[in-house]
Order: C-alpha cells, then sequence, then structure tokens
C-alpha cells in the first residue's frame, strides 16, 4: 500500500477537480443515447445504419477498452497529470467534433477519438485516488469516484435528451464541459510522489493474477448487461411513444440510484466481504431488469431501472477497491487499466452480444431473460459462498 509520506496531499481543488473529471467517463459515450432513434432516420440510406447507429454509441467503448492498457503504462512511466490533462483536452476536441460530421463512418471516427480520451481521464483519475489515498479514507473516495461518475449521467443524460428533441446534432456539446475541467485540472492537480518501478514485486504480480483476472471478466459482464439501459431502452421506450426529452429522462434513473449505491458503498465495504457485495450487486441488477422486461409503463420501466442502478453503484468501486490493495504502486496504472478495459469492452460488446436475442424474442424477453439469468447467478454464488465459508470452518 502506498504510505501518505509518499503522495503529495491533494487540495480541495484538486480532489474536486478529480471528481468533476470523474463525471466525463462512465456514461460519455450514452450522451447521445436519446439520438439514437433519429439517428436512425437521418443514416437510414447507409448500408447497415441500424446496427452502425448503435455501433456509434459503443465504438466509443471499444476505442476505452483498447487504449487503456497504454493509458496505465503512461500514468506509470509519465506520470497521471499528464495524462490527465491530455485526455481532457482531447475529450473535448473529439467529443464536440460530432457536431459538425454529417457522414456516418467519419462520425464512428470522432467518436474513437473520444473513446480514447476517456480511457485516458479514466485511468488517470483511479490511479491518483489511490496514489492520494489509503485503506477506509481510499474506500471512501472510490465510492466518491462512482457516484461523481453516475452524477454525470444524471445531469448529462437528461439534458442530451431535451437537446436532442431540438436537434439531433446538439448533444454533442455537452462535451465541451471537459475544457472547463482541464482548465482547473491544469491549475491543482499536482503530480503525486510514486515507488520506482524497480521496486516492484514479481512474486506478488503472480499471486494475484488469476485473481486479478477474475476481477475484469466480472467488470466486463456486469457492465455488458448494465449497457442495455442506454442501447436497447431508447427503442423498447419508443414503443411506449416515449420522445427523447422522456428518453433521456428514464435511461438517466439507471445512474440515479447507482449514485446512491455508490455513496453507501463505504458502508457496505466495512459490513460486507468483497464477494458478497459483488454477488448483492448482481442480483440487485436482475432484479432490476426483470422488472424493465415484464413492464407494461414506462413509470414501470423506470422502477427497474432505479433497482439496478442501485446494484451497478457499488460494484465498480469495490472491483476498483480490490485491485488498488492488490496492486503495486509502480504498477498500479497498468493494473487498474485493466479494470477500464474490462468495463468498457462489456459495453462495447453488449449491442452485439444482445442483438440475436433481441432479434429473436424481442427488446422486452430480451431484458426478461437477463434478469433471471442474473438472479440466478448470485443465487448460486452466494451457495458456493456459504459452503465455502462451511468448508473453512
Amino acid at each position: 500500500m502506498t504510505n501518505r509520506a509518499d503522495a503529495l496531499t491533494p487540495t480541495r481543488p484538486a480532489r474536486g477537480t478529480v471528481l468533476g473529471a470523474a463525471t466525463l467517463t462512465i456514461m460519455a459515450a450514452a450522451i447521445i443515447a436519446p439520438s439514437l432513434p433519429a439517428m436512425r432516420e437521418v443514416f437510414a440510406g447507409t448500408s447497415g445504419s441500424g446496427l452502425l447507429v448503435r455501433l456509434a454509441l459503443t465504438v466509443t467503448s471499444l476505442a476505452i477498452a483498447i487504449s487503456a492498457p497504454l493509458s496505465g503504462i503512461v500514468a506509470d512511466r509519465v506520470g497521471r497529470r499528464p495524462l490527465l490533462l491530455t485526455g481532457l483536452v482531447l475529450y473535448a476536441v473529439a467529443g464536440t467534433a460530432g457536431f459538425f460530421v454529417d457522414d456516418l463512418y467519419l462520425l464512428l471516427a470522432t467518436r474513437a477519438g473520444l473513446g480514447l480520451a476517456v480511457g485516458a481521464i479514466m485511468t488517470a483519475v483511479s490511479t491518483l485516488i489511490t496514489d492520494w489515498f489509503d485503506g477506509p479514507e481510499r474506500a471512501s473516495f472510490l465510492g466518491l469516484q462512482q457516484a461523481s461518475a453516475s452524477l454525470g449521467g444524471v445531469v448529462f443524460l437528461p439534458l442530451a435528451g431535451l437537446l436532442a428533441a431540438m436537434n439531433w446534432q446538439a448533444p454533442f456539446w455537452i462535451y465541451s464541459a471537459s475544457a472547463i475541467v482541464a482548465v482547473f485540472a491544469f491549475a491543482s492537480v499536482k503530480e503525486p510522489r510514486r515507488s520506482s518501478p524497480a521496486m516492484v514485486r514479481d512474486d506478488r504480480r503472480t499471486h494475484l493474477s488469476g485473481r486479478v483476472i477474475v476481477i475484469y471478466v466480472l467488470a466486463l459482464l456486469a457492465t455488458l448487461v448494465f449497457y442495455m439501459a442506454p442501447t436497447q431502452l431508447p427503442f423498447l421506450l419508443e414503443g411506449f411513444g416515449s420522445g427523447p426529452a422522456v428518453i433521456g429522462a428514464v435511461v438517466a434513473g439507471s445512474t440515479l440510484t447507482s449514485v446512491a449505491g455508490a455513496l453507501a458503498f463505504p458502508r457496505l465495504r466495512a459490513r460486507l466481504s468483497p464477494t458478497s457485495i459483488t454477488t448483492l450487486s448482481v442480483a440487485l441488477l436482475g432484479v432490476g431488469w426483470l422488472l424493465v422486461g415484464t413492464a407494461e409503463t414506462v413509470a414501470q420501466v423506470v422502477a427497474g431501472l432505479l433497482v439496478g442502478g442501485f446494484g451497478v453503484g457499488f460494484v465498480v468501486p469495490n472491483l476498483n477497491l480490490r485491485l488498488a490493495e492488490s496492486a503495486d504502486p509502480a504498477r498500479r496504472g497498468r493494473v487498474l487499466s485493466g479494470l477500464v478495459t474490462g468495463i468498457f469492452l462489456g459495453q462495447f460488446l453488449s449491442p452485439l452480444v444482445v442483438q440475436p436475442l433481441v432479434q429473436t424474442i424481442g427488446i422486452a424477453g430480451t431484458f426478461t431473460w437477463t434478469g433471471i439469468a442474473m438472479g440466478a447467478g448470485a443465487a448460486l454464488a452466494a451457495l458456493l459462498s456459504r459452503n465455502n465459508r462451511k468448508e473453512a470452518r
């Protein structure tokens, strides 16, 4: 673990800036979700536009997943602060570029550029936090990080819905908020002192590698399921007669309770084991998606999103903390970047994995059976955990 003497104590402006940067990350790609139905009409003449429009949302996640390991190397070798500043500037440029393009393939290219930026920002933010804090203070601030990321969805998605009702390209201007955060980051965030790469202990990394991979896979699966909200719900809600503004507000519901879940994480961490927290997260997500799949009104869809979002709120800081506790400080950027890859690879794969189910049993049926599968998985995990505790006695 990092000793407080090994890192500069962050000022309040620095802490606020890092949390502000966190708001730009998890739901960055989903900001254009309310525009998807209109985009489908605008680009109807493009071959394969139905899938490509959905990929305009998730190609960002693929770029994040691919580039995050490189961001981890940069964070460890060059520094957290340069990575954060570069990511924030690129985010503003690539994000707002979508407003000016009228070609679907060019739009996909700008979305990939946005992904490079998000990967850099998220890796820099996570490594800065784990450099700054230890113990309960680290768990608390990681909860604040996830709460801030979720709060970004609560604020930006309804705003995107309102803007999309006027012009499907207008939500791209939301990405310009990154330029403001970049100014504060330049002024307030300092590079923490870290251990030398020569101090990394190979035997410890090898011993923990299997556990780390499991954490990455868990992050991928949880995000794959959760990201059904921004990629599939706009079309489900369109069937209920909902417009872009309502779609933006409803999808934001999944992030609203994520804030509450993230803020509750430090208390949960003090009372439950990491495995129990992960199991509870999966169970809540399963119940929420079952409610969405069986909903007959928009209000019932919202109820399901609120339940599922609460579970997701503490799964990410839980996995983040487990990695931070097991990673040597000199390699922390690389280890945590793997979690970023898992999260956003799940986002990218979500429409590709789910689409065959949607074509076979419909969007509602897909939510229903996904919820059942998640619930069954949580029950099995709880049973295995209980048996393991009995054997340990």
